[in-house]
């Protein structure tokens, strides 16, 4: 961006900071206090606010993508890719093809020569799908070997995909149980204190509950980790993690999806990460 106009200064905005220079145009460490007020600085402040919501934004749309495996159109893809904050939220994602095989990691996207990708052999190739797949690390085979592949070309994924915890449903189940006790009886010692937590991951709270919206194969489901729904400055511990459908019918653990169970495991267990160790290390 260009230098604006603050009285006797100029100022602008750079990796979202505003900066400011003299007449002379000598750089200033800080911008003067005199200043704060200014039209030039309040707009370009205000500017920066909004570049880091709509960054934060992008990325949170890329990952609501992947969790609830929602194919992207190439024309979307194409159209928001000049866009920095969305570019940064999609370089590097692996993308599947329409047969679920992984065709490579994305490094462009252009309305008339399609996407541009990686490939597994290190090759720049271009595909034109109709429809940009951003698969759940859950449903991809050699995650492993993908991880290594990402550390050898420098990959930096700024969407949590590759390097996302992911939990596998074990082939041992009750058939009749409904929930997973793993990351049950995590005390806090007051209630806020949680739902706190489950705001800052990112969760929706509802009803006592600590709430994970997947759409798998089409279907809606959510997980719940009980956390409590009275007063908040009493103590209070996570409950059992659970899945319903979209009725609110508790699921079978048989009848939850690989995607539907690696979010709700992940819920939990960063629930679970915030508890009060020191009451436990006394009970112990």
């Amino acid at each position: 961006m260009g230098w604006v106009t603050a009285g006797d200064y100029e100022v602008a905005l750079e990796a979202g900071k505003v900066v400011c220079r003299n007449a002379s145009g000598r750089r200033l460490k800080s911008v003067p206090a005199r200043l704060a007020d200014d039209p030039g600085v309040v707009g370009l402040r205000q500017l920066a606010e909004w570049l880091e919501r709509h960054e934060r934004q992008c990325l949170a749309d890329v990952e609501r993508w992947m969790v609830r495996s929602l194919p992207v159109p190439l024309a979307v893809v194409a159209r928001v890719w000049p866009d920095p904050a969305w570019q940064g939220a999609l370089r590097d994602v692996v993308v599947t093809g329409s047969d679920g095989q992984v065709a490579g990691f994305l490094r462009d996207a252009d309305p008339e020569h399609g996407i541009g990708l990686v490939d597994l052999d290190g090759d720049t190739v271009r595909t034109a799908p109709d429809l940009v797949r951003i698969p759940h690390p859950v449903l991809l085979d050699d995650l492993d070997e993908l991880r290594e592949f990402a550390v050898e070309l420098g990959v930096q994924q700024r969407a949590q995909q590759l390097f996302r915890e992911v939990w596998h449903r074990p082939m041992a189940l009750d058939a009749e149980g409904t929930t997973v006790e793993d990351y049950a009886g995590g005390s806090f010692k007051e209630l806020r204190f949680l739902h706190g937590r489950a705001s800052q991951l990112g969760y929706r709270v509802r009803g006592g509950h600590a709430v994970c919206s997947v759409l798998e194969d089409g279907r809606g489901v959510e997980a719940r980790v009980w956390i409590g729904d009275y007063d908040g400055y009493e103590e209070t511990e996570t409950g059992p993690l659970l899945w319903t459908d979209a009725s609110g019918r508790v699921l079978k653990l048989d009848q939850v999806g690989p995607v539907a169970w690696s979010e709700g495991m992940r819920m939990a267990a960063a629930l679970y990460a915030g508890r009060d160790v020191e009451d436990e290390e006394q009970a112990a």
